[in-house]
């Protein structure tokens, strides 16, 4: 008897996980779990919400002279200025007002772009007229907002406005179209100056939403990926091939609007634009959503281009080209992913330079915008899933790896390592919001 107790002692003793879990009834047991990954995910995106609020507000890099000697070349020295309009007037050696400098932020920090906010410098002279704008940062893709900068005529379009004649702007009346390639980088910056101008005469420029027909093809692309995911209907084989055409086509190469850690990031950091992109926050709300409470992966079986085309290089490839990989290096391999996301998580938080689009091979869909990092990951994703199937996805993607960490498994599923080390991730991100200053004195030496 006395053995016996032990025995069962010792097995509870050696499986505390199972011992907590089966304390939980098996039916509520999965429904907690998927409130723990998905209250992980989201306090996670609150803290990096609130860190670079308080960077934008409090710790952002002040206007530097050079900054305006790029449009008032004699400029010698930059004033506060205390009025509403609350820019920097700009002085020359002898003390002469020759015009006026104001930057877009954090006044404009809820305006959104493709990934995240922009910070605009605009410019005047000594008359009261635009000379002219350029983009001091942004949180959008460093490719965007280079296209932006590269659009003379788009840089042009405030040139010789006053004040007042900025502020009473309507940017869908006046006409402004994005630049091709950047459209969501170059409305925000239209949007941002607007507002800036407005804000200091009391007004509040609002950015309306914009559906156009790529935000209308990217719902009904949600729409029809949710039906194939659910739907048991004789055709539906034919009908996913045709509906992969279309994906490959219009999704990756015509709008090039993929989720992807860059776009992510840019929207933890500052908001989901739903206001300028409603099509690719619907994308997003429903690649997160569906497979949250149905188990099934809408996003990385039906949307996602590059999962296409490496399924369409798995029909076509015989299958005696496919090769087995090591178990050690397969078991290695699988970490990669979850590797990946941490690396974006300290991207995100530290004062680095490090463009996330290079992780991945989503922007290379965006044929003319890509750049070498990211073409590169793409051609060697789409080369080793010859060999091995659908390889990317499968070893690669730390996209398809945050989709499968919040993808409920039903009533088996239980805490894991993945459940484990998102808390931690989550303890990380709070430590370096917490000691930012440390941080950033241990990484730059001030």
């Amino acid at each position: 008897m006395s053995d016996a107790t032990a025995t069962d002692s010792d097995s509870s003793s050696a499986h505390p996980q199972a011992t907590a879990q089966s304390a939980v009834p098996s039916r509520i047991r999965p429904i907690l779990l998927q409130l723990y990954r998905a209250g992980i995910l989201l306090a996670i995106c609150w803290q990096v919400r609130e860190h670079h609020v308080h960077l934008r507000i409090e710790g952002d890099a002040p206007m530097e002279l050079a900054e305006a000697q790029r449009f008032l070349t004699n400029a010698a020295s930059l004033k506060a200025d205390h009025s509403p309009l609350a820019g920097l007037r700009v002085f020359d050696k002898d003390g002469v007002e020759i015009g006026y400098a104001v930057r877009t932020m954090p006044a404009a920090s809820h305006i959104i772009g493709y990934a995240g906010t922009t910070d605009t410098l605009v410019v005047l002279g000594a008359d009261g007229g635009v000379l002219g704008m350029n983009i001091r940062s942004s949180e959008d893709t460093r490719s965007h907002a280079e296209d932006v900068m590269l659009d003379w005529s788009f840089k042009k379009i405030w040139n010789g406005k006053v004040w007042a004649e900025v502020a009473e702007m309507d940017v869908k009346r006046e006409g402004i179209e994005g630049v091709s390639g950047a459209t969501m980088t170059s409305m925000a910056v239209a949007h941002g100056i607007v507002h800036r101008f407005a804000l200091s005469q009391g007004r509040m420029a609002i950015q309306p939403v914009r559906w156009d027909m790529t935000d209308i093809g990217l719902a009904g692309a949600v729409l029809m990926g949710i039906w194939l995911t659910f739907s048991r209907q004789a055709g539906r084989g034919r009908a996913r091939r045709w509906f992969q055409i279309f994906v490959l086509g219009y999704i990756g190469l015509v709008t090039g609007d993929l989720i992807a850690q860059s776009l992510l990031a840019g929207w933890a950091r500052s908001a989901i634009a739903w206001r300028m992109a409603p099509g690719l926050a619907l994308l997003f709300f429903a690649s997160f959503l569906v497979p949250w409470v149905s188990r099934r992966p809408l996003y990385c079986q039906q949307l996602c281009p590059h999962g296409v085309a490496q399924e369409w290089i798995l029909r076509v490839v015989p299958n005696r080209w496919h090769i087995g990989l090591p178990d050690g290096v397969h078991r290695g391999l699988l970490r990669l992913p979850a590797l990946l996301l941490g690396l974006v998580v300290l991207v995100i938080l530290l004062p680095v330079d490090f463009d996330l689009a290079g992780i991945e091979p989503f922007d290379a869909y965006v044929i003319g915008s890509a750049g070498v990092a990211t073409a590169v990951v793409a051609v060697v994703g789409l080369i080793a899933s010859v060999f091995v199937p659908k390889a990317y996805c499968r070893y690669g993607c730390p996209t398809g790896a945050l989709l499968e960490f919040v993808r409920s498994h039903g009533a088996q599923d239980h805490i894991g390592t993945r459940d484990w080390m998102a808390g931690l991730i989550l303890a990380l991100v709070v430590a370096i919001k917490s000691n930012y200053p440390l941080v950033q004195y241990w990484i730059y030496g001030f």
